[in-house]
């Protein structure tokens, strides 16, 4: 497009935000780091509000400068009509006249390429996959949990292993070290007092997280239904990749597939094998690659792209995050 001026980027995530100024020339000028971007608990006024902040702030250190594009990459911006509705909250801000809002696992896609082209997966709290070519064509998923077909993600990974464990203790499943594990790791001598200590509150709502570690460590033990666990999630994230693939017709074709968020960057080792193992099978030209990368850095090039910046400017970005 051509614009001229620096570009705002935006990674908002669940728990945490990244803001980063970058000059038409690539120089990063400001950086910002603020809270979580949750609109569905605190609707999207709030939450674009705390966005503001972490912005503020890096204009403020960037010095004088003009936003030419603001390329914001956000949690919960899972459905087109969603990243609209947060586009228009943003362009309200007047933060820079031109405003693209995208989900947040683009900027992992985005982070890890040298051009907009391949597909990535991501596996933190929860779990989606998005594809993207040069052209502008996309493939995405609507990730709204069991509703929209997803399984897997901490969260999802943490409620599969208390029903296993659940079912272990009572006899209504296989033995398993989970029923053991789980509850252990809270201190607590059985499931049924992890059970009611999760029903009466007594253990808050969010600590079921702490869990998906627990998991991996009882599969990589040698624990049959812990590891049964794990190689349905890499079967599932295959699976995504492979169906976005076919999407954007790669699935023949040299392409990446990226691989981001906690879970698939925390090294665990039967589930990378898994993943390369189907994905070998499955799509034999693609690459999967673990990104590790800050995402705000593909919320910067993906301004970038917007912007028409050459590759060495792209390039200077990408060393000031590797850095």
């Amino acid at each position: 497009m051509g614009l001229t001026g620096s570009v705002l980027a935006i990674d908002a995530g669940n728990s945490k935000t990244d803001v980063a100024v970058v000059a038409a020339d690539g120089a990063v000028l400001a950086t910002a780091r603020g809270g979580g971007f949750r609109p569905p608990a605190v609707g999207v006024a709030a939450a674009v509000d705390a966005l503001a902040e972490a912005v503020g702030r890096a204009l403020a250190a960037a010095g004088p400068t003009s936003v030419a594009h603001v390329s914001a990459c956000l949690a919960n911006a899972d459905l087109p009509v969603e990243e609209r509705r947060l586009a228009a909250a943003l362009h309200a801000r007047a933060w820079g006249p031109s405003v693209q809002v995208r989900n947040d696992t683009f900027a992992v896609l985005r982070a890890g390429v040298a051009e907009p082209r391949g597909v990535a997966v991501v596996c933190g709290a929860g779990i989606n996959c998005v594809g993207m070519l040069p052209d502008g064509r996309t493939a995405r998923f609507p990730a709204l949990g069991r509703i929209s077909g997803d399984w897997g993600g901490g969260w999802g990974l943490s409620e599969e292993a208390l029903w296993h464990a659940a079912r272990a203790e009572d006899g209504r499943g296989a033995p398993t070290e989970l029923a053991r594990t789980l509850p252990a790791h809270f201190g607590l001598p059985s499931m049924y007092a992890l059970i009611e200590a999760l029903h009466l509150e007594d253990l808050p709502t969010a600590r079921r997280h702490e869990l998906t570690p627990v998991l991996f460590a009882t599969a990589a033990a040698g624990d049959a239904v812990a590891r049964s666990v794990v190689d349905r999630l890499a079967d599932e994230i295959v699976t995504m990749a492979v169906v976005a693939l076919t999407r954007l017709d790669l699935l023949g074709e040299a392409a990446p597939v990226l691989l981001g968020g906690g879970v698939l960057t925390a090294g665990h080792r039967q589930l990378d094998n898994g993943v390369r193992e189907l994905l070998a099978d499955r799509a034999p030209k693609a690459s999967p690659v673990v990104v590790r990368e800050r995402p705000v850095l593909g919320a910067a090039l993906l301004g970038l792209d917007r912007t028409g910046a050459g590759a060495e400017v792209q390039r200077r970005v990408r060393a000031h995050f590797s850095a």
